[in-house]
């Protein structure tokens, strides 16, 4: 009786090891599947975003000391392909030695290729990659790579432009203003410790080093940014785009010193979880795109090892609609990269109570949907994610009679076009990005599912709804080789 006894002691052993074992790296309950996230520990704004021989740099806001803010340095990823991430040692440290959880830390910033080598700063073959920032309370300041950007040195003569106690500066984004063949800067300024006066400032400069104030622009707060984008992707009709903290625009033309505003500010997003956007500095012309990220700001994630993570990248242009020229943002081409197998159905006339939940075969934590819906006579429609077996998920509705879209407690109205409605939904494990009507509306935001729902439901209510395509792909993990 020994022997049963010694292995029924090893059975129960290995259920106890095994259940004690950790969860997979980059794997666990709310980690997001093919959304940027850190390994572990907190991250917030997307700094120095910048293309470079192939490689889409990818810094942001990093404490490598915990899950809460503060003892700010960069953290670091690159990506051939702007969906798989490699992370890279932390980028950026503290200023002067600095052990306080705010004065000298790395604020955000951006980055820039230094083409013509105007700061002497290159030292071999490879171009210098730039990248300014905030060192909070120490003014604004340069760091620089010889090497692809796997090594960063500080600027001997910071900074670059001193620390003010008047004006609170910070989060510079610098680019080359073809116009005026100089580099500017907008940088977000309190001048005088005037809260009226909160906005955004602009700067010159011939060399990325010495720097001349220009101008500067009341009402934004915090993480500027400022593109040329074309109007209807014409050539010969752009416009500039002025962007605040919050992912809100204003549309105006730019002479590189001075910004008019022919638009009131225009949000961009209506979800719960969306700030500090910024754009990808060097894109190849011959790729043409402007591409941004923004931090999905609030989102909580119980239990893991991280806090925070980032929007899916998108591409922005300008269109015009009978109500002004508006931002578009759509998912980028890549993400199709990502995709398993997917179900498509085209031409289905839905009837409440009769063709009930079209997508009823599918289940999943992570799904890209893409869908055209003809409303015929339905009152509402949507989408219950991530649905239990007790019929609980999370729900995205759509009012035919207000034309309002609503999801986790965020509304928008979106208005069909000529009784269409498209929507494009991200489902990741942790969040849920909506773009109705080609990315004309947007809805960004964080949710924490039930540990055990996969279902999906698309339901109409009070009349037929016709679906004219409707594509459901299972997305594969940006972290793991899967086969």
């Amino acid at each position: 009786m020994k022997f049963p006894f010694y292995f029924l002691i090893l059975f129960f052993t290995s259920i106890m090891v095994s259940a004690a074992k950790p969860e997979k790296p980059f794997d666990e309950l709310y980690r997001s599947q093919f959304h940027f996230t850190p390994e572990k520990n907190w991250q917030n704004d997307p700094n120095g975003l910048v293309f470079y021989k192939g490689e889409y740099h990818l810094f942001y806001q990093y404490n490598p000391l915990g899950k809460k803010w503060g003892y700010m340095h960069w953290g670091h990823a690159i990506s051939a392909d702007l969906v798989h991430w490699k992370h890279l040692p932390i980028a950026l440290f503290p200023d002067n030695d600095s052990k306080d959880s705010v004065e000298c830390t790395a604020f955000s910033g951006s980055g820039l290729v230094d083409e013509n080598n105007v700061t002497g700063l290159q030292s071999g073959d490879e171009k210098t990659l730039l990248l300014f920032y905030t060192s909070q309370k120490c003014g604004q300041r340069l760091a620089y790579s010889n090497d692809k950007g796997r090594t960063w040195q500080k600027y001997a003569k910071n900074p670059i432009i001193a620390y003010n106690e008047t004006d609170d500066a910070r989060d510079p984004k610098v680019f080359w203003h073809e116009g005026s063949n100089q580099y500017v800067m907008v940088i977000y300024r309190r001048p005088n410790n005037n809260d009226k006066q909160k906005g955004v400032s602009f700067y010159t400069s011939k060399n990325l080093i010495d720097w001349e104030f220009k101008n500067h622009i009341p009402g934004f707060f915090e993480c500027p940014d400022l593109v040329e984008l074309p109007v209807n992707r014409r050539s010969d009709d752009k416009k500039w785009v002025l962007f605040d903290g919050d992912g809100s625009y204003v549309i105006g033309s730019f002479d590189g010193e001075k910004f008019v505003t022919e638009t009131p500010k225009i949000k961009s997003d209506f979800g719960a979880n969306y700030y500090a956007t910024q754009t990808w500095s060097n894109i190849p012309e011959n790729d043409g795109r402007t591409i941004q990220i923004a931090w999905m700001k609030g989102g909580e994630f119980p239990g893991m090892p991280f806090m925070g993570q980032m929007t899916f990248p998108c591409e922005l242009s300008l269109t015009k609609f009978v109500e002004g020229i508006k931002l578009v943002r759509k998912p980028v081409k890549e993400i199709a990269l990502l995709h398993w197998k997917g179900e498509v159905w085209e031409n289905k006339n839905l009837i409440p109570g009769i063709n009930k939940n079209l997508a009823h075969g599918i289940k999943g934590d992570c799904l890209h949907i893409k869908g055209s819906f003809k409303l015929k006579t339905v009152d509402s429609f949507g989408f219950v994610v991530r649905l239990d077996k007790k019929q609980n998920g999370t729900e995205m509705v759509y009012n035919t009679k207000t034309s309002t879209l609503t999801c986790l407690g965020k509304s928008a109205v979106v208005e069909p076009i000529d009784g269409v409605l498209k929507l494009e939904i991200l489902l990741d494990r942790s969040s849920l990005e909506i773009f109705a009507n080609d990315g004309k509306v947007v809805m960004s935001s964080c949710f924490v599912p039930d540990d055990n729902a996969f279902g999906l439901y698309l339901f109409n209510t009070g009349g037929e709804l016709f679906v004219e395509k409707l594509e459901i792909y299972p997305m594969k993990s940006i972290w793991w080789e899967e086969k």
